[in-house]
């Protein structure tokens, strides 16, 4: 059975490891939009980030330590 979002998609399973677009497709500006010139700064961290990674690292440790 086919979706109909799959409809376009070939039936093969062979295009799977070649691209889907081209440049062509596209156009030639997305390939132009990264500006490699600029470095990529990293931002403060936030309270709310900093305790939702603690939290996983807490879970994430105590998970491990009840399993052994």
């Amino acid at each position: 059975m086919v979706d109909s979002a799959d409809s376009d998609v070939d039936a093969t399973d062979d295009s799977d490891s070649e691209w889907r677009y081209s440049i062509e497709d596209v156009g030639s500006e997305a390939a132009d939009t990264v500006d490699e010139e600029t470095p990529i700064e990293p931002e403060s961290i936030s309270l709310e980030h900093a305790t939702f990674v603690a939290l996983g690292v807490l879970l994430t440790v105590g998970v491990v330590v009840t399993g052994l």
